[in-house]
């Protein structure tokens, strides 16, 4: 490992990962000052270990979606201090608070959001199952109308 490796790694914004080799310490300390990360390893398995983890990180991670329940608007109501809620009967699933939301009207897609608050009764619940009715509100939307659906998912990490 020599200063021109040091280089080449500055120019690409990578870093150096060394198997069995010597780094001096005059090498060493432009590395430092060019803050380029240097890795040595003797042993093989912990840098193909290592280096996995290190790619890993550096990948974007992938999700998907995960169909939690269908719920149909059957009466809206305009709380004064709490906004719109929508009447529901599950009928699909189960609907949890913070769930991921679709609102669908005739069909057409209309709104994405998230749950903001899921009532049954006047009790705020984490869950409602399927043939139960709640009250659902939905972020920044308050253009829910009867007979909208509602789809509410997740997001499941893929592993890699």
């Amino acid at each position: 490992m020599n200063e021109s490796d040091i280089m080449l790694a500055k120019a690409a914004n990578a870093m150096i990962v060394g198997f069995n080799v010597k780094c001096d310490s005059k090498t060493k300390k432009y590395a430092d000052q060019s803050k380029v990360t240097i890795k040595q390893y003797k042993i093989i398995y912990e840098a193909i270990d290592d280096l996995t983890l290190i790619i890993k990180g550096m990948l974007t991670p992938k999700y998907k979606e995960v169909s939690l329940g269908t719920a149909e608007v059957r009466n809206v109501f305009k709380i004064t201090g709490s906004g719109i809620i929508a009447g529901c009967y599950i009928t699909k699933g189960k609907m949890t608070r913070n769930a991921l939301v679709r609102v669908k009207r005739e069909g057409k897609q209309v709104f994405e959001g998230k749950i903001s608050s899921l009532k049954r009764f006047k009790d705020d619940v984490k869950e409602v199952a399927a043939d139960y009715e709640c009250g659902i509100s939905i972020d920044n939307y308050s253009d829910i109308k009867e007979l909208d659906i509602i789809e509410a998912y997740m997001l499941e990490l893929i592993p890699r």
